[in-house]
């Protein structure tokens, strides 16, 4: 049985937007899926869905089993208790995530005094050995978020995250607005926890370079929908969807100079979600796009050994005449 295993669920916001769409992953303990698209692509509200986070009046369908039982249909109790000791999340932007009022060690003891029923000076305890463990002095419980620096108050936030041992831990952006060194020292802290302590991790951001040197599996999104998964690595090096391979393509390669003046970015805007366009979502600015995918929406299809891909160049042979059409159309673009 996985840690998390995530089943079709379906994400839609009281305006009638559709932010996830049937998505489908699994994590088992110690494993790390990075989960990689554009801003707007529903990661961050799959996030929130796993632990339902979401505001009053979105409807959430689907399955979210967590060691084996059904986050969508618990009782509010249970629910509580599952965000801690369950599964964590670790915020992106980490000031706005922290009390600026309160000392961070008061906020990293607060779940453990709720949660794990303990006594203040074991909390007190507790919170020492958790700083220590993300690279920070126990001596700074004491100060406020401002006094910390920006590395700093994200080692809080996992410090925070691991406070009631949980499972799971969800990372969205965690390195955002952070300098490349920092960057690097925080996601060499998660890879150490979760290999450690045998953890499960979701990993999200916009970075496929980021998440191919973290995480075992990648998954990316686009419009709701998990266009393509497989190994991270492969993922990133030979993406099998023109999405992925797009984003892929967006970032230079050290050690390749010709990446560096090789055409970035994808011409237009991730769809509005309350408005999909018909057929595969992606089609408007895809430049390989055929006839058919006006109408039909691929599902996640076999794409090569342990890798999916939701498009119909992938797994099948596609209509000559309909190809020659999306030559013609990418030559020109």
């Amino acid at each position: 049985m996985s840690l998390l295993d995530v089943r079709n669920l379906e994400v839609t916001y009281a305006g009638g937007a559709r932010a996830v769409r049937g998505v489908n992953l699994s994590v088992d303990a110690g494993q790390k899926l990075g989960i990689a698209g554009e801003s707007g692509c529903g990661k961050s509200t799959l996030a929130l869905a796993l632990l339902r986070l979401l505001p009053a009046g979105t409807k959430v369908s689907g399955e979210i089993l967590l060691n084996g039982e059904d986050v969508l249909t618990m009782k509010w109790g249970q629910v509580r208790a599952v965000r801690w000791a369950g599964a964590s999340i670790v915020f992106q932007g980490a000031m706005h995530s922290l009390n600026a009022v309160h000392r961070i060690g008061d906020q990293i003891a607060e779940p453990i005094l709720l949660h794990k029923k303990a006594t203040p000076a074991g909390a007190k305890k507790k919170v020492a050995e958790l700083l220590e463990h993300v690279g920070l002095p126990a001596a700074r419980a004491d100060a406020y978020p401002h006094e910390l620096s920006g590395g700093q108050r994200q080692r809080v936030m996992i410090a925070m995250a691991l406070a009631c041992d949980p499972g799971l831990i969800i990372a969205d952006e965690p390195t955002t607005a952070l300098d490349v060194m920092i960057q690097a020292q925080i996601l060499r802290l998660i890879e150490q926890l979760v290999s450690d302590q045998d953890l499960g991790l979701i990993m999200i951001s916009h970075d496929l370079a980021v998440l191919s040197d973290t995480c075992d599996r990648l998954a990316v999104m686009y419009a709701g929908r998990v266009v393509e998964e497989g190994p991270a690595s492969e993922v990133y090096e030979n993406a099998q969807h023109p999405y992925g391979k797009a984003l892929s393509a967006a970032f230079p390669r050290i050690g390749d100079p010709a990446s560096r003046f090789a055409p970035r970015g994808l011409p237009g805007d991730p769809p509005d979600p309350s408005a999909l366009p018909t057929g595969c979502t992606f089609h408007p600015r895809c430049p390989v796009a055929l006839d058919s995918c006006i109408t039909e929406d691929p599902e996640l299809r076999a794409a090569a050994t342990d890798r999916r891909a939701a498009c119909v160049h992938v797994g099948g042979a596609t209509d000559p005449d309909d190809a020659a059409g999306a030559e013609a159309r990418s030559t020109t673009a």
